[in-house]
């Protein structure tokens, strides 16, 4: 019995020696993990690609989409497990034969409901499987450069005429010397010029100093009433020298936040032009009302108080085609007017950017032959509005009551609106447009 005992104990320990020793061994050499397969993407890359903000891709052996960002799909570069531009799929297929990282900029054409854009495409191998694409847009960018490369060549265009007026006034200047007529008459010219000299500057000042802010920095409450009589006196002299006359009419004691320089310039600029490219002894009505609709920093749609500033005229109007670009910089509708009441082609576009920075907007009404109205609209505040009991002329004496240049366009104008007009009002309201 002692016998079976031993040899059973035996058997045992020898059994518990081996699995010991197996267990041992299989602690120092753990299994190897089985090889990821070939379309398998690498560890975390699914993780990376969920948080990008940028387009990005992974592409397998044969071409195929494996894995790609939301943003890929709604830039339309990919279609189903495909890359839809040529190019890229060249750039992929390059960097899969010799393994080196490509980087271009280039163009992706439009498809429905997706403008053109501009991309830099980079292409990296991701393993020994796969190639990642990351796109970047640049669309935003390169508009940014192409404006200012316009705005740079303009703007030299523009210094270019008066200096060279000037310099070639000076010359005539010194050759008639000896001849008094003359030289008054050359010294008229040179003045003028520096005059048109002296505006553009400033107002290019102005424009560089709108764009380099997008708000108004310290508003402070302002009187309507105030803002318009600076505005009107500011153009005295114009209205005069042309024999025209500026009737203020509308609501009294409006109240509006903002800039008190900005405003007036813009409410300048918008007399200035009405009278500018109205007939001489000519009326402009400037037309201060309550409205509503919608501004900067409210929900869309959501209609809020407005005070409305119109600044109607009778002139020669505007036609479809110049309507679509009067806010852009230095772009006039008549270069030969422009030139002989001294425009510098930025008026309007300074009452585009004062009006988005106070959060408003401008509307414009005009046809051809009948006249313009100009409406700048800003954010109202409570305040207790009274009507104006009369019309006050502004240079010049008149009655807003049997005024022709009221501010709402005649009934039955065929009024003409740009192609991003939001709606189209009936003939009486005027057609707005959003620059």
């Amino acid at each position: 019995m002692s016998d079976s005992i031993a040899a059973l104990v035996g058997v045992l320990t020898g059994a518990a020696g081996v699995a010991a020793f197996r267990i041992s061994e299989r602690l120092q050499n753990p299994p190897a993990p089985p090889a990821p397969s070939a379309g398998a993407l690498p560890a975390g890359v699914s993780e990376v690609l969920t948080a990008l903000r940028s387009s990005a891709v992974v592409l397998s052996a044969d071409d195929q989409v494996v894995k790609a960002s939301a943003a890929s799909y709604a830039a339309g570069v990919v279609s189903g497990t495909e890359l839809t531009d040529a190019e890229l799929r060249e750039m992929v297929r390059a960097c899969r034969r010799d393994g080196r990282v490509r980087e271009v900029e280039t163009d992706l054409s439009s498809g429905l409901g997706r403008p053109p854009a501009v991309v830099l495409a980079r292409v990296t191998p991701l393993g020994p499987h796969h190639v990642l694409l990351l796109l970047e847009d640049r669309t935003e960018s390169r508009r940014i450069e192409a404006v200012r490369r316009d705005f740079v060549a303009n703007v030299s265009h523009e210094l270019k005429t008066p200096v060279g007026a000037l310099s070639l006034l000076s010359e005539a200047v010194e050759e008639a010397a000896d001849d008094p007529e003359a030289v008054r008459h050359f010294s008229r010219r040179m003045r003028r010029e520096a005059v048109r000299l002296t505006a553009l500057v400033q107002e290019i000042i102005d424009l560089s100093r709108l764009q380099a802010a997008d708000h108004v920095v310290q508003p402070e409450v302002l009187e309507v009433d105030a803002l318009v009589a600076e505005a009107v006196d500011r153009v005295g002299t114009l209205a005069q020298g042309r024999g025209s006359e500026v009737v203020v009419a509308g609501r009294r004691g409006l109240q509006v936040r903002g800039d008190r320089e900005l405003l007036v310039t813009a409410l300048r600029n918008l007399v200035h032009n009405a009278l500018a490219y109205s007939p001489e002894r000519s009326r402009v009505v400037v037309e201060v009302r309550e409205g509503s609709g919608g501004v900067a920093g409210e929900a869309v749609g959501q209609q809020v108080p407005t005070v409305d500033i119109a600044v109607s005229d009778r002139g020669v109007g505007i036609s479809a085609a110049d309507l679509n670009r009067i806010f852009e910089r230095f772009y006039r509708v008549d270069p030969a007017r422009s030139r002989s009441t001294g425009g510098t082609g930025l008026g309007l576009s300074i009452v585009k950017h004062v009006a988005g920075n106070h959060g408003g907007e401008v509307l414009v009404w005009s046809a051809e032959g009948e006249g313009s109205t100009f409406t700048l609209r800003l954010p109202g505040l409570a305040a207790t509005a009274e009507p104006r009991p009369a019309a006050e002329p502004g240079a010049g004496a008149g009655s807003g009551a049997d005024d022709p240049a009221s501010t709402s366009p005649p009934a039955g104008a065929a009024g003409r609106t740009t192609p991003h007009t939001v709606r189209r009002p009936s003939p009486r309201t005027s057609l707005e447009v959003r620059p």
